[in-house]
């Protein structure tokens, strides 16, 4: 198995987040990418810097508009001054768009970009976010091309995470969807390609993007959404519209639940891919499900993990796995190497 993972996605160091009406300190820490560096060497498995790829993959599934906001951002913020935007500032939103939010931003300030681009107070922009974001999705850019040549099985360590980018919208420490663009970029030699999300989190960006398409099916296992990030999508009646009706399932997971209801998910949403009859997958993967992690509200253990493993190896599919949350540094390296353990068997 072939390892992508850039040094320059190291380089975002968000200093805050909101939570429940408080400042916090990050948990996308650098020291995340650190841990699963260190397991992919335990297992001798080789780890490659993406080629440079500009943004032609970004653009299959993000307007131009956004990533040139996302581009621009901190350097156009630093040059407003004033009280409170001391140079280094990092770019976060004090205003959301009214009404119906579609196309480019009507304005050409920042600050209005920063409303109608970030979706909450989750995703500040820094120095260097967009480096670590652009060569972020080259990973998994260089992974679903790397299944195309040769099938098999590619790991993107992708970081800044993904899956709540929207097409134009950032969120949950997400700025760009790797998931989605791995999916796209395996779209260009098969006809029907597979998401299979097991994150805590919903996968709301993925489904927004892939929604009204029948040729990409989405599948996400989270945490009920109804008191949990993020909290407007990820419900059982999502099921997609137009020619994607029916390619979108969700299965919530009840607060509390454990390997158990997550091998009863698993098995549902298997059923799904082998019916949707895919060439390839994509595995956004999530290790925020385990019992101890910061931000969890499920009671996985190191078991579920190995068995998700299994199950991606049981459908025997050219594979992308695509690294997502997962906040307990001390755990999620024991969380990738009990995955690949059930991948690798």
């Amino acid at each position: 198995m072939q390892a992508f993972f850039s040094d320059d996605q190291l380089l975002h160091d968000p200093q805050q987040f909101m939570r429940l009406g408080r400042i916090c300190k990050p948990t996308d820490l650098p020291t995340r990418a650190e841990a699963l560096m260190s397991t992919l060497a335990a297992r001798g498995i080789a780890v490659g810097a993406p080629p440079e790829a500009g943004r032609a993959a970004l653009e299959l599934v993000h307007s131009v508009d956004y990533l040139d906001f996302l581009e621009s951002a901190y350097a156009r913020w630093q040059k407003l001054g004033g009280p409170g935007l001391e140079p280094g500032i990092e770019v976060l939103p004090n205003l959301s768009p009214h009404g119906v939010r579609s196309g480019p931003c009507p304005s050409p300030s920042v600050v209005a970009q920063a409303g109608w681009y970030i979706g909450d107070l989750a995703c500040p922009i820094g120095p260097h976010t967009w480096r670590s974001v652009l060569r972020s999705a080259h990973a998994a850019q260089a992974a679903a091309e790397t299944v195309l040549d040769g099938g098999g099985i590619a790991y993107a360590l992708c970081r800044p995470s993904g899956h709540h980018a929207q097409h134009a919208r950032a969120g949950g420490f997400c700025y760009v969807n790797n998931s989605a663009i791995a999916a796209a970029t395996l779209r260009r030699r098969h006809a029907r390609v597979a998401v299979l999300d097991i994150d805590a989190h919903h996968g709301d960006g993925t489904q927004q993007i892939f929604y009204r398409r029948g040729d990409v099916l989405t599948v996400s296992t989270h945490a009920d959404p109804s008191g949990y990030y993020p909290w407007y999508t990820g419900y059982p009646h999502e099921r997609g519209t137009g020619e994607g009706e029916g390619c979108n399932l969700n299965l919530p997971l009840a607060h509390g639940s454990g390997n158990a209801e997550f091998a009863e998910a698993l098995d549902t949403a298997v059923a799904a891919i082998e019916r949707f009859q895919p060439q390839a997958l994509v595995l956004p993967l999530g290790f925020d499900t385990y019992k101890d992690d910061p931000i969890s509200v499920l009671k996985f253990d190191m078991e579920a993990f190995r068995l998700a493993g299994e199950r991606v190896r049981a459908l025997g599919l050219p594979t992308v796995v695509v690294q997502e949350g997962g906040y307990m540094v001390d755990a999620i390296g024991a969380a990738l190497d009990a995955f690949l353990e059930g991948l690798q068997a």
